[in-house]
């Protein structure tokens, strides 16, 4: 029998295939102890009012404040708790030769290593994400413009105003999440999470009349509901904006 015929592009040489190099937004998750039950309780605590905090997020484990600890590491049961979240376990680094290998055997890759993160010098209230996952493009404006939204976002929705400022006249409530390039507007209660200068403008803020938020992001540096806020901003107008790498959320009338 013949061998079957090579096809039209194969015979013009061309390469059914073609390898290039790719940035994709990941979640690095600091891990403080090599107790493995305990990390799987607070993830589960920390997400259970919030099922749908994450959106199949890649995930990296970031071992560096255990990779000297000689107790071993659940990877298998921490995959299948970080999966339950919503998530996608891909790699680790930062651990020692004896992690690496558990890691690789539970079937994560291994990632370069990183530079330890520079400390806050006045609050571990501010942190830093590596990267805003990117989300569905709800809404669209050419630079020069502004994204305008007139009703409530109900928990799942995501506005993102591409190249634009965002404007929103309703309630932004809890697990809603309204992203911008520019500056976030919300002329009402702000319980979900906000994002401005999503592509890294450090001069981005976020202004809002009821300052309740879920998360509150500014060029890659957030603050989340975990740290109770100041009495002078709780539920009150207050703006969010960058002083060097440190988050300054104040009010929005300050006297």
């Amino acid at each position: 029998m013949a061998a079957p015929s090579s096809s039209g592009s194969l015979q013009q040489g061309k390469a059914p295939f073609e390898l290039k190099s790719a940035s994709l937004p990941v979640v690095a998750l600091l891990l403080k102890t090599t107790d493995t039950y305990a990390i799987r309780q607070a993830l589960a605590e920390r997400f259970a009012d919030e099922p749908d905090f994450f959106d199949n997020d890649p995930v990296i484990l970031d071992l560096s404040a255990i990779q000297d600890e000689a107790q071993t590491l659940d990877f298998d049961g921490l995959i299948g708790t970080l999966r339950g979240l919503k998530t996608i376990p891909v790699a680790v680094r930062n651990g020692s030769v004896q992690q690496v290998a558990d890691a690789r055997e539970a079937g994560l890759a291994v990632a370069p290593d990183a530079a330890p993160t520079r400390q806050a010098d006045t609050s571990p209230k501010v942190e830093i994400r590596e990267v805003i996952r990117e989300v569905e493009v709800v809404r669209e404006a050419p630079a020069s413009e502004t994204v305008l939204v007139e009703k409530p976002l109900r928990s799942g929705q995501q506005v993102y105003a591409r190249g634009a400022d965002l404007i929103v006249l309703a309630a932004v409530n809890f697990g809603a999440e309204v992203i911008a390039d520019g500056h976030v507007h919300v002329y009402a209660p702000l319980r979900g999470r906000a994002i401005a200068g999503a592509r890294g403008n450090t001069q981005a803020r976020i202004f809002t009349q009821c300052m309740e938020a879920q998360l509150v992001s500014v060029a890659g540096i957030y603050r989340t509901a975990e740290n109770d806020l100041p009495a002078e901003v709780a539920s009150r107008p207050a703006q969010v904006r960058l002083d060097g790498e440190r988050l300054v959320i104040e009010p929005l009338n300050k006297s």
